[in-house]
């Protein structure tokens, strides 16, 4: 009896090492520059309000001197009022000894010494006061600055936005999500510049270390899926080593949307970088046809109907 033929099984396809590109490229230009503007904006104005604050402060401490002063000077005119107003010439004749003569003198030149220091004391206070008061004045038009060029970058992505959809969205929130290890800043707050100098540990290429330290910060929090950063091609941000995506699936980015717990597993990381944006130094995120962005939080995002183009298979994280 002859042995039954064997029936072909057909390949199962490799798993893309990457979904693809995100947008159109003027697109992805304008959500960078909107992002990036307002973070930079928005780290100016903090540290202007850390100024103005401490110069309020002084600004208190300078005034009670001050006040201060002026009721010692105060004690000094009213003394010499109350005595005749004397002058060092009288003092000095009325003296009924040579002794007594230079204590006077002396004694007259040490009160000159102490109300005329006390005097350039007095004046030398106020002008810190003037000082400090002009530089928490010029601090008040540097947040209006800056407040301005917030609005002017928040409608700047609405109308990018506009273009992909752009309506206000619940989006990715978890309450639960945990913290991630800040990554580091400059020491005025401000994020130092990076280019693609570090191997990435998920392709062959290059990253930045703030985005590999985003990378490792979501492995450490239990987000282990496929994940592929740099990209040679294309625009954007993966080029400059400053993206990853991230597969919601566990055997890589599939041909379809994502359900049930590769949804899940998609949601949870979306909030993940949601929650520890200012932390890890996020410019924008896209996930299952929405996008969020530090200046409009959680927005609608039509960028395809494939898996890839809408999101639905992989979270896309750009950095600063």
């Amino acid at each position: 009896m002859a042995a039954p033929a064997a029936v072909p099984v057909s390949p199962v396809a490799a798993a893309p090492s990457s979904p693809g590109d995100e947008g159109g490229k003027s697109l992805r230009e304008v959500f960078e520059a909107a992002s990036k503007g307002h973070i930079e904006a928005t780290n100016k104005l903090e540290k202007s309000k850390k100024r103005q604050s401490d110069l309020g402060l002084q600004l208190e401490l300078i005034e009670a001197r001050v006040q201060s002063l002026s009721a010692e000077l105060g004690t000094v005119a009213a003394e010499s009022y109350r005595l005749g107003r004397l002058t060092p010439m009288s003092m000095l004749l009325n003296s009924a000894s040579p002794d007594a003569f230079l204590e006077r003198a002396a004694g007259l030149d040490v009160l000159a010494q102490r109300d005329g220091r006390k005097l350039r004391e007095l004046i030398e206070t106020r002008d810190q006061a003037d000082r400090a008061k002009a530089a928490i004045d010029n601090e008040v038009k540097e947040q209006k600055k800056q407040l301005a060029v917030i609005a002017k970058k928040k409608q700047d992505a609405e109308r990018a936005l506009a273009t992909v959809g752009g309506s206000p969205s619940g989006g990715f929130i978890n309450a639960n999500s945990p913290l991630a290890k800040p990554a580091p800043r400059n020491s005025d707050g401000s994020w130092p510049n990076e280019s693609c100098t570090i191997d990435d540990p998920t392709t062959g290429g290059c990253i930045t270390p703030r985005t590999l330290h985003a990378y490792n910060q979501a492995r450490a929090a239990g987000f282990k899926r496929h994940t592929s950063c740099h990209r040679s091609g294309g625009g954007g941000e993966h080029p400059k080593g400053q993206a990853c995506d991230f597969s919601s699936g566990a055997e890589g980015f599939k041909n379809s949307h994502a359900t049930g717990g590769d949804r899940t597993y998609g949601n949870n990381l979306a909030s993940f970088y949601i929650k520890n944006a200012n932390r890890l130094g996020v410019l924008y995120v896209i996930w299952y046809r929405q996008i969020w962005m530090p200046g409009t939080g959680w927005r609608s995002y039509s960028g395809g109907s494939s898996p890839a183009g809408a999101h639905t298979n992989h979270v896309h994280l750009s950095m600063i």
